[in-house]
């Protein structure tokens, strides 16, 4: 079965990609689907930002669709960046500059002050209109030090200290599974097999 994915991260892409690997599920981006489709997010949650995206575009396309918002809570920080993780110092910053940013902030903050959690909202629309949602946590802390050449954004600053390194430091399927895309994506599949 065919699903668009309302997104035009192509690491977001490629990692769903990996984590429906095997199954009967496949996944199209916008480009590749041929939408181009302004989305505005302007959602005070993850759960109202991947709704606005799933169904902006399923409404442009009439096919089922789905989408995630994501990002990091810094309990440090009163939860910043948040909603605004991808936007955080600006959406063309690369995350080597976001990173050395947030681990400057918290210089000299002890490791027990240091908590964050990368939270998921996946939504799924139909083409019925209903559309659900799913929330996935994945808690750690803020590393010392950028660490790690697997995934993307913030991995490299995201530690885990039952594993002791960094999540960019994890394989990628090792990620995948325990991650908060990889919790969200697996309760959204859950309900999209039903339909196969």
């Amino acid at each position: 079965m065919d699903i668009i994915m309302a997104t035009g991260n192509s690491n977001k892409v490629r990692e769903i990609r990996e984590m429906l690997d095997g199954s009967d599920l496949n996944i199209i981006s916008m480009k590749d689907a041929g939408i181009d489709v302004e989305i505005i997010e302007d959602g005070l949650t993850f759960e109202d930002n991947a709704r606005i995206k799933a169904e902006t575009v399923r409404d442009a396309c009439g096919k089922i669709v789905i989408a995630d918002d994501s990002g990091l809570e810094i309990d440090f920080l009163g939860g910043e960046p948040g909603i605004h993780s991808s936007r955080f110092m600006g959406e063309d910053t690369s995350y080597d500059i976001k990173n050395a940013a947030l681990l400057e902030k918290l210089d000299g903050v002890p490791d027990e002050k240091r908590s964050a959690r990368f939270i998921c909202a996946m939504a799924i629309a139909y083409p019925d209109r209903k559309t659900s949602v799913f929330r996935g946590v994945f808690e750690g802390r803020i590393a010392y030090k950028s660490a790690g050449e697997n995934g993307f954004g913030y991995d490299p600053i995201f530690y885990l200290p039952e594993r002791g390194c960094t999540s960019a430091e994890l394989l990628p399927e090792e990620k995948n599974s325990i991650s908060h895309r990889g919790q969200a994506l697996k309760m959204a599949v859950e309900e999209l097999q039903k339909l196969v």
